[in-house]
């Protein structure tokens, strides 16, 4: 029989019985046994530092979704800058049929040994139309267009298969000079997957495997800083992310 006590042990509220038997079942059954075992494996065993390790991993998640944030709005508009300017329709370049991040886009890939075509631009026409949808479609702005597309979107406008339609004629001149495009996806690409998974509440440790968050938060800060170098300095003045890290159990 539990009593309604509870004990802080090293940072964890755990339950404390009549006999003074300490339990944290109640992690498992919240975290759930296999997520939580990755923690506990992180921390030797140590299950009450393996909390702590959690509750470090939501607040470094905390403190990178607001650096990402910032890093992700200054590159859409960095990228709608660099295409608007160029782009010859009076048609914004997202809703104009036209349009390389829509129009199909053939190349040839190899399938199970097998050479088949391919258009490479099928997910982000179906990105860009149900944007388009959410918005109202003929009363849709490119403003709100813009903002309902996801950082896996923009990342896609880097990949190799864009090097001719997108890179080359507009996107290159949204960073300084000699900057290569394969650098700028890699980063992004880094970026999105360290994004993803502190939205599905993944561990961003560097133990067992984890990505190596303070890793990819220094490459965007570099990529951020040839972008946009005033958003990089009132970025580097508001982070909190080097402090956090400071702090890892």
């Amino acid at each position: 029989m539990w009593t309604a006590g509870f004990d802080h042990v090293a940072g964890a509220l755990l339950f404390v019985s009549e006999g003074g038997d300490v339990s944290d079942v109640w992690v498992d059954e919240w975290l759930g046994a296999a997520r939580f075992a990755r923690y506990v494996d992180a921390c030797s065993g140590d299950r009450a530092r393996a909390l702590q390790l959690y509750e470090w991993n939501v607040q470094a998640g905390q403190a990178l979704m607001h650096d990402i944030a910032h890093f992700e709005v200054a590159l859409r508009n960095a990228y709608d800058a660099a295409i608007s300017a160029r782009w010859p329709s009076r048609t914004h370049w997202l809703l104009d049929a036209e349009s390389p991040a829509v129009v199909p886009i053939w190349r040839t890939k190899t399938v199970k040994g097998m050479k088949r075509g391919a258009d490479v631009n099928t997910l982000n026409r179906r990105a860009v139309d149900s944007a388009i949808a959410r918005c109202g479609f003929e009363k849709a702005t490119s403003g709100k267009v813009i903002a309902e597309m996801t950082l896996g979107f923009w990342r896609q406008l880097t990949t190799n298969a864009m090097e001719k339609t997108v890179w080359v004629p507009y996107l290159h001149r949204a960073f300084p000079k000699g900057t290569q495009r394969s650098e700028v996806d890699r980063v992004i690409e880094r970026v999105n997957v360290l994004r993803n998974r502190i939205a599905h509440h993944e561990p961003i440790s560097t133990q067992s495997g984890f990505v190596d968050a303070e890793q990819v938060h220094r490459e965007m800060l570099a990529i951020l800083r040839g972008m946009a170098p005033e958003v990089h300095a009132h970025l580097t003045a508001t982070s909190t992310v080097a402090i956090v890290f400071t702090r890892r159990p």
